[in-house]
């Protein structure tokens, strides 16, 4: 039997399998940030289909952070209620289920329809990958945003998660705090990387300390942007050794700020042959060579013998798949009756168009385009 069929255990929390439904954002929530019928079933079937953990994806923690009409909110305990029915949904098949805390910083263009601008570490004249409207945040807005992290965990553990992770990867806050490109701060959250990292520390002591110490808490880590000028490796892997240490019970790592699309982002198209699969799985070695902590490798996993040796070789403790599911949300339970399957995936990243688009993630092989 295959190594990533196998249990692991995360701190106290026990998973059937190696194998991570990685978050994203869906697009399913009601238009007040509710839980709805299609994301119960999204995650039932993800559960039905094999995964040993669902992160359910960016589900934000105030309401700056907000950065679609169609995203989940955990900013207010009326929404508990509905997380309830998904932590239910999913128990009940077997499977374990994260939340992913979310704050989108500047990307929160969507506030501008409620005439509100987006919040960014610092005012970056003609950045590159970036146009619109923004201000800087103040210092107190900075603990509004930390003290609603640690809401929204007590929140997601009132709900029956399993977890919490914080998204601190991609082209989201943390991510904008972390790189020198973003954040030109002359205070104490910007300079040092001690300092550009402050706000992930301040985020994790509010949530450890609101939720308990033997309550899971991850990371979504971006180790490097995606462009020159950005967050480099060094730092990233620094930074990924710090928060291991300051007590995160697993790290996800993935990149930091998007470049150009796609070639520059976390979500490469186009993943065709063996060697351009697991395209973080240098970083994920590196760090995991010098840390005790889980780590989750993501990033365009195909194949399942490329997985397992991963696994094997000790690079990674679990394998971490987003856009295969959305195509296949049973190729768990397919890779243990086959495990010569080959996903369907094409890495075309139509589900990530649909939603630039403003429409709910689906698939070409599976629903009809309009």
């Amino acid at each position: 039997m295959s190594i990533l069929l196998d249990p692991f255990t995360i701190r106290n929390l026990e998973i059937r399998n190696r194998f991570v439904r990685s978050a994203t954002y869906d697009g399913f929530a009601n238009e007040n940030g509710h839980v709805s019928d299609a994301q119960i079933k999204l995650f039932s079937d993800l559960a039905d289909g094999g995964a040993g953990l669902i992160i359910a994806g960016i589900a934000y923690v105030h309401y700056t952070g907000q950065i679609s009409p169609h995203q989940n909110s955990i900013a207010g305990d009326q929404f508990i209620s509905g997380f309830e029915k998904v932590t239910k949904a999913v128990h009940e098949r077997g499977a374990k289920i994260a939340i992913q805390l979310f704050h989108g910083g500047k990307e929160a263009k969507y506030l501008k329809t409620k005439n509100i601008l987006p919040l960014a570490p610092s005012i970056v004249d003609n950045a590159p990958y970036y146009s619109g409207e923004y201000r800087e945040i103040t210092d107190s807005e900075i603990w509004e945003v930390i003290n609603a992290f640690g809401d929204g965990a007590i929140r997601a553990k009132e709900a029956g998660f399993d977890a919490v992770q914080v998204h601190g990867a991609h082209a989201y806050l943390l991510s904008q705090f972390l790189s020198p490109f973003t954040n030109r701060r002359q205070d104490q959250w910007g300079g040092s990387l001690q300092n550009r990292l402050r706000l992930h520390y301040e985020i994790y002591k509010n949530i450890r300390k609101k939720v308990g110490e033997d309550y899971p808490v991850f990371i979504k880590i971006g180790v490097q942007d995606g462009f020159i000028g950005g967050l480099q490796l060094d730092e990233g892997k620094e930074s990924a050794k710090l928060l291991a240490k300051l007590g995160f019970d697993s790290l996800e790592i993935s990149q930091g700020l998007r470049g150009k699309r796609y070639e520059e982002t976390e979500y490469k198209a186009h993943i065709d042959s063996l060697n351009k699969e697991a395209y973080y799985r240098e970083w994920c070695r590196e760090i995991k060579s010098q840390l005790d902590v889980p780590i989750m490798i993501v990033g365009g996993l195909r194949t399942l013998s490329l997985m397992e040796e991963i696994v094997q070789n000790k690079e990674a403790d679990c394998v971490s798949l987003c856009r295969p599911f959305i195509c296949e949300p049973g190729l768990v339970n397919d890779w243990e009756t086959n495990e010569h399957k080959k996903p369907k995936c094409i890495s075309c990243n139509k589900c990530v168009d649909a939603i630039y688009k403003g429409k709910p993630i689906n698939c070409i092989l599976t629903t009809p385009q309009v």
